[in-house]
């Protein structure tokens, strides 16, 4: 009996043993997962810290906080996965069959919101890329407005009528940005084939010079005027184009007031902005002297 009792006493002992054994293990393993995750985490902020304080507007600090998180989120699944895995090798769980199960589950997952992970993918990278900031104008699957928002799953966009749009991030194939940096401010407009073009570009740059003087839009512009000259001959007018560097977001604001000053300066210089009409000349002589056509009206 003796034996038999120290026989079931040394089996005990083996078990608890065996069973204290794999608990320091697995909290070994669990202390660890937390403490790579809090170092992580920490070095995840401290880079964002650093690339925050020396960001240059609120847009590009916010992208920043959006890729933090999503860098601390994966860091976070990453370890999990892997001390996942090493405790249940230390309960004597084989990893393989999880492995195969959960790879053919996120493949059926995978095709059944494909488009979902494509937003997620694609927001991503729209962000790694600083490709959109919030406060931008932009235009996107067909749509343009200004940025109000960008996360990993959509854009928010507001148009100049006040709606709000929510495009996708999977939807978007091309980026057209209207406010990066600077802006060309294009002003394009037509004279009658009789005026100076010298004396209408004259005008032109005349006219950009005073705007540049001025108090109110003198900060928006960049750069002087850039003359491009004569653009195209229409059918009753002559086109001439310039150019003005701005400041972002500010070129529509700057071409509605060029354009005011320029009619006023144009009127001040007797230099006519012609509308389509028609001069009629009777007769087809070669040399061009036939008289235009005269109407007269008479009064009883």
């Amino acid at each position: 009996m003796d034996a038999i009792g120290s026989l079931f006493g040394t089996i005990e002992a083996a078990h608890w043993k065996a069973f204290l054994t794999t608990g320091g293990k697995i909290a070994l393993i669990l202390v660890l997962a937390v403490f790579v995750r809090s170092i992580a985490h920490r070095l995840i902020g401290s880079f964002r810290n650093a690339v925050q304080r020396r960001a240059t507007d609120v847009g590009r600090s916010r992208r920043v906080e959006t890729l933090g998180r999503t860098f601390g989120y994966i860091t976070t699944v990453v370890i999990a996965i892997v001390a996942g895995s090493l405790i249940l090798g230390e309960l004597g769980i084989s990893v393989a069959p999880i492995l195969a199960a959960a790879g053919v589950a996120g493949i059926a997952v995978g095709f059944a919101a494909q488009s979902l992970i494509k937003d997620y993918f694609n927001g991503f990278f729209l962000l790694l890329e600083d490709q959109i900031r919030q406060g931008e104008v932009v235009n996107i699957a067909g749509i343009g407005g200004l940025v109000e928002s960008i996360t990993l799953r959509y854009v928010r966009l507001r148009d100049f009528e006040g709606h709000v749009h929510f495009v996708p991030n999977g939807e978007i194939k091309a980026v057209s940005n209207l406010t990066r940096d600077f802006a060309q401010c294009l002003i394009e407009v037509g004279v009658a084939y009789r005026e100076d073009m010298d004396e209408a570009l004259g005008v032109m740059r005349e006219v950009g010079q005073q705007m540049r003087a001025d108090e109110t839009f003198g900060p928006k512009i960049i750069d002087d005027t850039e003359i491009i000259g004569v653009e195209r001959w229409d059918d009753s007018a002559v086109t001439i184009r310039c150019r003005l560097k701005v400041v972002p977001i500010e070129q529509w604001t700057v071409r509605r007031e060029f354009l005011r000053r320029l009619k006023k300066a144009y009127d001040e210089h007797g230099i006519e902005i012609p509308f389509p009409h028609l001069t009629l000349y009777p007769g087809q002589l070669k040399d061009g002297s036939a008289p235009p056509l005269q109407v007269v009206t008479q009064t009883s």
